[in-house]
């Protein structure tokens, strides 16, 4: 993979990170009940992909 794959994949999982970051905290402070709860899944299940272009970025 060359080195400019690799810095557009950091950006990737720097923006899902972001965007993970920014669902997670509007879940927490603006709703209640099932609806916190399934933003808060999303935002969790984001970590798979960023987990994946973390590792793609490093090696």
């Amino acid at each position: 993979m060359s080195p400019m794959d690799k810095m557009w994949a950091s950006f990737v999982a720097i923006g899902l990170m972001a965007g993970a970051s920014l669902l997670i905290t509007f879940a927490r402070h603006r709703t209640s009940g099932i609806i916190r709860i399934i933003l808060s899944t999303i935002a969790f299940l984001m970590f798979v992909p960023i987990l994946l272009y973390m590792l793609v970025s490093i090696f």
